[in-house]
């Protein structure tokens, strides 16, 4: 019993410290009540710091986390999907920015394209007649021609029937409607009128006559021999005209959404830059390469000292009129798959995100259609780790999360 006043003296101390540390946290906590009043800090929501997503309305015990819910104000930022970094940490992640602006910018193509002949100059010369060929005077594929140049001659002996019938006629002095009818027959049977002229003057039907070339070109096919019997819509001669030709370019998908008919452009040889053509595009094919998800297109270029030929590689080069737009760098530009997102940095330090609209690629640049206004300035370096800092305080949960508007208000349980 001796320890007894010690005892009691320690029990008396303990419930001193009792009673001093109560009446000390009810001091503490009127003064926290007696200085939110004073500021008027009222909550936004209340959310789990370490599942920041969901948003309460009031405040209570997280449903994920053993701990009570943490309070966000208008001034942490949250209510606009902003987020507030000092300069100090701005440094420290390396932020940069850039300026949203108007620029003079053009839409240009340029791309390399294969010479080919303007189908639509090509020329198929024919026989009508069953006949032999007696000479050739062009004997191999690819030999230049002129337009009228003899290719060959062709002995009809069908025609020597009907062309004597008419010369017997007009001799015996028939009447003019029996001769009339025996002509329509030499044109029913495609003779040509040179050769009646030939036959009228020589006073004996000739059966030999000769094809000329229809236009100047290359012979891109022979079909014939000499010495070869032809017959009727034989195709003897393909003649492809060099006057103009075509330059065929695999445009990707997105550029040819730009590209109009009847569009200007310069070409260059690819071998030669000195040497410039002028040039038009005429048509567009509607179909797209499944393996490359690209159109050909075909430029018409003027080709009239025959210079370009067929297989030669030719630079393109098509400008349009300048026009203002509004442009940020691209790589400010976060695209999440669905959407595009840039972080516009506000007054006194804050970033916030913005959903955008683009519109063409300019370069190091892309256009903007929605969105940004002219003077605002986007996050082109650190994105991602402004993001992570915002996720921490969920302000930027709309980068990776529905709005805050969306997502349905939950109760503390």
């Amino acid at each position: 019993m001796k320890h007894a006043p010690f005892i009691l003296a320690a029990v008396a101390t303990g419930a001193l410290l009792a009673a001093s540390g109560y009446y000390v946290g009810r001091a503490s906590q009127a003064a926290t009540v007696a200085t939110g009043a004073a500021t008027d800090r009222k909550p936004l929501y209340w959310h789990d710091p370490m599942v920041p997503g969901p948003r309460f309305d009031k405040p209570g015990k997280s449903p994920f986390m053993d701990m009570q819910l943490v309070p966000v104000y208008a001034d942490e930022g949250g209510a606009d999907g902003g987020v507030k970094v000092s300069a100090t940490v701005q440094q420290n992640l390396g932020i940069r920015t850039a300026a949203v602006r108007h620029a003079q910018v053009a839409s240009s193509f340029d791309a390399v394209g294969s010479v080919q002949f303007d189908e639509r100059l090509t020329a198929a010369v024919q026989t009508r007649v069953a006949g032999y060929i007696e000479r050739l005077a062009v004997r191999a594929p690819a030999e230049t021609v002129r337009v009228g140049q003899p290719l060959a001659t062709v002995y009809a002996p069908d025609w020597l029937a009907p062309l004597n019938e008419w010369l017997a006629l007009k001799r015996s002095g028939a009447a003019p409607e029996l001769v009339a009818a025996a002509r329509e027959r030499l044109r029913a049977l495609s003779v040509p009128d040179a050769l009646v002229q030939q036959s009228e003057a020589a006073g004996t039907a000739q059966a030999r006559y000769t094809l000329n070339a229809p236009l100047g070109g290359v012979v891109a096919e022979l079909g014939v021999r000499e010495g070869m019997a032809v017959t009727p819509g034989m195709t003897l001669f393909r003649i492809a005209g060099l006057s103009k030709v075509w330059a065929v370019v695999d445009v990707p998908e997105a550029q040819a959404l730009n590209l109009r008919r009847g569009q200007k452009v310069s070409a260059t040889l690819q071998a030669d830059a000195s040497r410039t053509f002028d040039g038009e595009l005429r048509e567009i094919l509607p179909q797209v390469s499944a393996a490359t998800r690209t159109l050909q297109a075909r430029f018409e270029v003027d080709n009239r000292d025959g210079r370009l030929l067929p297989g030669m590689l030719l630079r393109l080069q098509l400008h349009e009129a300048q026009a203002t737009r509004l442009v940020v760098p691209a790589e400010a530009v976060i695209r999440t798959g669905t959407r595009a997102v840039a972080l516009v940095r506000r007054d006194g330090g804050g970033f916030e995100p913005r959903e955008l609209k683009l519109g063409a690629e300019l370069g190091d640049d892309v256009e903007v259609l929605q969105g940004l206004v002219e003077g605002e300035r986007v996050v082109t370096s650190g994105q991602f780790l402004v993001d992570s800092e915002a996720r921490l305080k969920s302000a930027l949960g709309a980068l990776s999360a529905p709005p805050a508007a969306s997502m349905p208000k939950e109760s503390a349980q």
